[in-house]
């Protein structure tokens, strides 16, 4: 959740000034992934959309490194290390495999705030707060 939370502010806040669009745009979008075009002509209710995708794609992130974790503990150890890898690692499969595969309307290369942006967020509101928190967790459940 977390993560879902903080790069969802920075989608709503930092992505919104960089590209003028409205927040609601920014969540049309990830509804049409699903969706297709059509999420813009549907207002709040694909934007609803968008946001469980949002926290759905977040909590797969997090699932998947938390799976990671159990094979490999060492994940764990060196969160501050690992988490942005791993935050690297799920922007490049969003950005390169997921976002071309989908539904949504195909767009021009990011220009270089905009991605640097995205790969920030990916690395300190995606990465880090699933590291943390399964470490956290998973110190919990092993006392």
């Amino acid at each position: 959740m977390l993560a879902g939370v903080l790069d969802g502010l920075d989608a709503a806040v930092v992505i919104t000034l960089l590209n003028h669009v409205s927040p609601v745009r920014i969540f049309q979008f990830i509804a049409s992934g699903l969706i297709g075009v059509r999420a813009f002509h549907l207002g709040g209710a694909a934007a609803a959309l968008g946001v469980v995708l949002h926290f759905t794609i977040a909590t797969g992130a997090a699932a998947v490194f938390y799976l990671l974790s159990l094979k490999w503990p060492a994940v764990t150890r060196r969160p501050l290390v690992c988490g942005p890898i791993y935050g690297l690692g799920v922007f490049a499969f969003m950005h390169y495999i997921v976002v071309p595969l989908s539904a949504a309307p195909k767009q021009p290369p990011a220009g270089a705030v905009s991605l640097l942006n995205l790969i920030f967020s990916h690395v300190f509101f995606v990465g880090v707060p699933i590291a943390l928190v399964t470490r956290r967790n998973r110190n919990i459940t092993a006392v």
